[in-house]
């Protein structure tokens, strides 16, 4: 079966896909009591279960234009001769309980950035989750360092910490676990691995605003956390990120990286620049549209986490439909995308992307999450090109080659199904509409055939 790949913008264009049609309310049914038996799929021309709209996103607050003009007007473009970002980086670290934070202009920055910081330089290796989108790779490449991946644990979606060992080598510097949808990664396996062989932790939070583990907030569990504000995040901001973290002489060297390499803080002044940097600042208008949307974002997580636990307690009930298993330590998921795995063997063996499509002309977005993209073409690309050749022995690439087989994570990949965030924003009597369109075409799964 050929895996389906979708960016971040696709998964929002499918969210906004396939919502006219006739009004129609459809009971809610016992799994096994025939009620939808006989009735005739939308994708065969039958009438949808959801024939609504769902909640848009972003939402824009109206509210927060005075203070954007204002700063337009004032000429304080940039942070170097304005106050919003210095703003910003107090309030969220505040929100996400964190000593300092320093505000960039993406997520992918913030990663640059906190791996360089490290210490991740040309020739290292850093260990990574294989089920994230593509940035959290550009990151390490950026670096001229070696991605090797760590299978995915296919129940949880995540890193499987019991493999991470494995995949340690001398030239290893660094772990860098995903916490993918805003499910939580089991935190206290990777920091105790990562201390015993004196490794650096850099979480990939990106998906993860306000998701806890054992309490605490995701992205201040490791050495730094990194997190991203693109128009599909929860904190959105059309494009930003963020790294936090609790040592001000890492803080400090973090703030110079991001901003030229210009000293910071308690670092030595020179006449010049003490370190390499790049221009990786948030702008101010960026800061300020995301202090305006911080103040919604606890609410709509509360919101988001009541449909999602319902979705968990209705759809397990329905064969070969399997929500995700939170991580040993998480205590709060936040649903960047909701996901389940969807079992084929159980609905007469009909391909997910059949599934899928049938779920759509219900009314209902849904999407087949990441593809296996430790196979795509980037990696060859950077093991060919001149300077990993150098970096790295032919050997030492095709042994790469040779482990990059990772059936935890392929298996994630065939059966992986989600749901845009916004779609939690709706009613419960949205989240029944999704319940009873699933139940529907397990029940007609033989017209599907």
């Amino acid at each position: 079966m050929k895996t389906r790949k979708f960016t971040r913008r696709q998964v929002i264009a499918t969210t906004s896909a396939g919502m006219l049609g006739t009004m129609i309310s459809w009971p809610l049914s016992s799994i096994g009591s025939g009620s939808y038996a006989k009735v005739k799929l939308a994708i065969n021309g039958g009438e949808k279960v959801h024939p609504g709209s769902w909640p848009n996103w972003p939402v824009w607050d109206q509210s927060a234009e005075p203070g954007i003009i204002e700063m337009l007007r004032s000429g304080r473009w940039w942070r170097g001769s304005g106050e919003h970002v210095e703003e910003f980086e107090k309030r969220y670290a505040e929100l996400m309980s964190a000593k300092r934070c320093v505000a960039t202009a993406s997520g992918t920055t913030a990663l640059i950035t906190a791996l360089g910081v490290l210490g991740v330089d040309a020739g290292d290796e850093v260990l990574v989750s294989p089920y994230t989108f593509i940035a959290t790779y550009n990151a390490i490449f950026y670096h001229k360092a070696l991605p090797v991946f760590v299978d995915s644990d296919p129940e949880t979606f995540l890193l499987d910490p019991k493999k991470i060992e494995a995949r340690i080598t001398d030239r290893t510097s660094a772990i860098l676990p995903v916490h993918i949808y805003g499910l939580p990664a089991d935190m206290d396996s990777i920091n105790k691995i990562a201390k015993n062989h004196k490794l650096k932790v850099v979480e990939d939070a990106c998906q993860a605003w306000l998701s806890e583990y054992r309490g605490k907030r995701t992205g201040t569990l490791g050495d730094l956390g990194c997190f991203s504000f693109q128009n599909s995040k929860h904190l959105p901001a059309g494009e930003g990120g963020a790294i936090l973290g609790n040592d001000d002489d890492i803080m400090d060297h973090c703030h110079s990286a991001h901003n030229c390499g210009r000293p910071y803080g308690n670092m030595k002044v020179t006449p010049g620049y003490p370190l390499r940097g790049g221009n990786f600042r948030m702008q101010q208008s960026q800061a300020l549209i995301l202090l305006s949307q911080m103040k919604r974002i606890e609410k709509d997580n509360d919101i988001r986490l009541s449909n999602a636990l319902y979705l968990d307690k209705k759809l397990k009930d329905i064969p070969g439909i399997v929500p995700y298993k939170l991580a040993d330590g998480a205590t709060r998921a936040v649903y960047h995308l909701y996901p389940f795995r969807y079992i084929k063997e159980k609905f007469n063996n009909i391909p997910k992307e059949k599934f899928i499509n049938a779920l759509v002309a219900e009314g209902i977005p849904a999407t087949g999450g990441y593809g296996q993209q430790n196979k795509d073409g980037l990696f060859e690309e950077a093991f060919n090109s001149r300077g990993y050749k150098r970096l790295f022995s032919e050997s030492r690439l095709k042994k790469w080659r040779e482990e990059n087989h990772l059936p935890g994570n392929d298996q994630l990949c065939n059966e992986a199904v989600t749901f845009y965030q916004s779609i939690l924003l709706g009613s419960k009597k949205d989240m029944d509409d999704i319940v009873n369109a699933i139940t529907k075409i397990y029940e007609n799964k033989d017209s599907l055939t």
